[in-house]
Order: structure tokens, then C-alpha cells, then sequence
């Protein structure tokens, strides 16, 4: 079942263009121009039940857009959206009690209270019963530690302890589905592990939807197998993690340990990236050769202790995905409409 239903979404911005002068700025009060930007174009796309899609793009891309129209704050220019069966724009209050939200460049927290008081609040606001707030408060001070930091003011908190604290008040009230708009950004390792943990928690434990954008690809590669790929308003890309790396990810590197250090390695096809005493770093095309005609040759000179292949990495191919766009051709620039009004 798709908790998320995305139908040839579609919103513009238009911008004013000023005129300059005592003149321009009267005649403006008649014939006004407007720039007119598309920031999402005619995007489709589903979610399932239970799905944890990565939603990914460049700055300007149109993520934050996307998301502003699925969580009810923006209204599009055109085309359908349906998240668990109702219209974000039109049914606010019943939307509301089906999604949670975390923005990791904003809190939904109160600055000046400490955390377990801004719990409180949500919990009024969201009319939670006392014994499923307790519940999930006590659920989540274990997996969260909260008791570290909940009853201290939230302007005093880290970055990692306040990410921490918007991901707790984000599930009190028990959402279906839950947005995340880099939930990691500018958190230290460990706390980035412990806010993964989490989430792969509540998706498995309590059957969460999860649509997350992030910059970080570890965040993706870690806790989605479906990623969708956005670049100026437009889906790139909407597939597995997996089949994208069989599909763009043409460089392979294969380490290879020899009995000795070679005095060169010149293997047709193939060209050096570093060498270690006896380890070698190679890299390949995999369109034009595979690993085992590449052992072929290294055998046929050297004897072979230990070899391994090495896959690309998805932050390289999304890079160049973003670069050239899914034809491997140099991106045109986005259209821009001027409007007369």
C-alpha cells in the first residue's frame, strides 16, 4: 500500500522584476513583470508502507519544495498528492496527526524551556493520552539517551543532543510517516550513528515510513535500499541503491597482494591509483574488462596471495550524475519564464 502518492507535482514561484527610477515604479502599478521559476516539475513518484526511500538532489534542486507541499506548508501550482489518504494543503489538523517532521537546520523546540517541557507542549498540542506518551517518552529516553540532556534549556544543547531531541518530539505522537530534512547535518560521528539507530529502530519496531534527504550518502546507503534522485524540479533517477550502482558505477578497483613488490604492473586496460610494498590499487573499466581477465594477466607475471574488488562508491556516481545528468551530457541551464501581468 503507498502511504505517499506523488501525480505530475508541480510548483512555481514568481519573483518580481524591479524597474528603476521614479517613472518605472509607476508604470509597475499597471504592467508588472514577474520572473517565473519551476522549482518542482512534474514529479511522480510513490512511498510505501513501511519504505524508507532516499530523496536526493543538489541545493536548488527542489528536495525542500517537495517536502514543504507533502508536510502541508506549501500549496502546488498543479498535479496530485495524497499522503495516507488525505490532501496535505486541504486537511491540515488530520495531516498533521499522521506525520512527523525534523528539519535539521530548525527545531520545533522552545529555546528557553528545557526539552521534557517542550515534550509537554507537543503533548498538549497533539492531544496525546498519558499512557502513550509516557510509553514512548520512556521508550525513547533508552534508545535516545535523554536523560542526558532533557531537563536542560535547548538553546544549551549540542547539535547532535538537540538533533536527538527533535527526533524524540517528532514521534510522541506515533506518526505514520516521518520526514527528515538532513536530520545529520554538522553532527559528530557518533551521534550520527546513535540518530541512524534510531530510525532503522522505529521503521523496523513501529512499521515508520521514512522519506529522507541528506546530503550525507552514508546516511542513505545505510538506512534505505530506494533512492530518488531530484535535479532542477525534475526525478533523475528512482530505483534501488543497487541497481544504480550496476547501471552508472563503471570504475571498479581491484586491490590485488602480491608475493612481492612488483617492479611495475602494466596490465592492459587498467591503470595504477597507488601501490603499498606488495599491494597494488587497480583501477578498471568493468564495460571493457572484468576482474577475472585482469587476474588472468597479473597471474601470468606475479603470484597472486590476496585480491579484492572494490565497488564504486555511490557519493562519486551521484556527483557525476548531478554533473552530466543521467545521459552523461553536460546539463542545459533550467527554464526561467517571464510573466507580463
Amino acid at each position: 500500500m503507498a502511504l505517499i502518492e506523488v501525480r505530475n507535482l508541480r510548483k512555481e514561484f514568481n519573483r518580481l522584476i524591479p524597474k528603476t527610477g521614479f517613472l518605472s515604479g509607476v508604470r509597475n502599478l499597471w504592467n508588472t513583470n514577474y520572473l517565473t521559476h519551476t522549482a518542482v516539475d512534474d514529479i511522480t513518484f510513490e512511498v510505501q508502507e513501511g519504505e524508507m526511500l532516499g530523496y536526493i538532489g543538489p541545493n536548488g534542486a527542489g528536495k525542500s519544495t517537495s517536502i514543504k507541499m507533502m508536510t502541508g506548508i506549501l500549496v502546488p501550482t498543479a498535479g496530485e498528492l495524497s499522503i495516507a489518504g488525505l490532501v496535505p494543503w486541504k486537511q491540515r489538523r488530520e495531516h498533521a496527526q499522521n506525520i512527523g517532521v525534523v528539519f535539521g537546520q530548525k527545531t520545533q523546540l522552545w529555546w528557553d524551556i528545557p526539552v521534557i517541557e517542550s515534550f509537554k507542549v507537543l503533548k498538549t498540542i497533539y492531544k496525546i493520552p498519558d499512557s502513550r506518551y509516557n510509553k514512548n517518552l520512556n521508550i525513547f529516553r533508552e534508545l535516545l539517551e535523554l536523560h542526558e540532556f532533557e531537563n536542560t534549556p535547548v538553546r544549551q544543547l549540542s547539535l547532535g543532543q538537540r538533533m536527538r531531541a527533535d527526533l524524540a518530539a517528532a514521534m510522541l505522537h506515533d506518526p505514520q510517516i516521518l520526514f527528515l530534512d538532513e536530520p545529520t547535518i554538522g553532527v559528530d560521528v557518533l551521534a550520527k550513528e546513535r540518530l541512524r539507530t534510531f530510525i532503522r529502530e522505529i521503521n523496523r519496531d513501529r512499521g515508520v515510513t521514512v522519506l529522507l534527504t541528506t546530503h550525507d550518502m552514508t546516511d542513505i546507503e545505510k538506512l534505505c535500499k530506494r533512492m530518488a534522485i531530484i535535479d532542477d524540479g525534475k526525478i533523475l533517477y528512482d530505483g534501488s541503491i543497487d541497481h544504480l550502482k550496476s547501471q552508472f558505477g563503471s570504475e571498479r578497483t581491484l586491490i590485488v597482494e602480491l608475493d612481492d613488490a612488483p617492479y611495475s604492473l602494466d596490465i592492459p586496460g587498467t591503470r595504477v591509483l597507488r601501490e603499498e610494498g606488495a599491494r597494488v590499487w587497480l583501477s578498471y573499466n568493468r564495460d571493457r574488462l572484468n576482474a577475472s581477465d585482469v587476474m588472468m594477466n597479473i597471474a601470468k607475471t606475479h603470484t597472486i596471495r590476496d585480491l579484492t574488488v572494490e565497488e564504486p562508491e555511490i557519493e562519486s556516481i551521484v556527483r557525476e550524475i548531478y554533473e552530466t545528468g543521467m545521459n552523461g551530457r553536460k546539463k542545459e541551464e533550467p527554464h526561467v519564464a517571464v510573466l507580463d501581468v
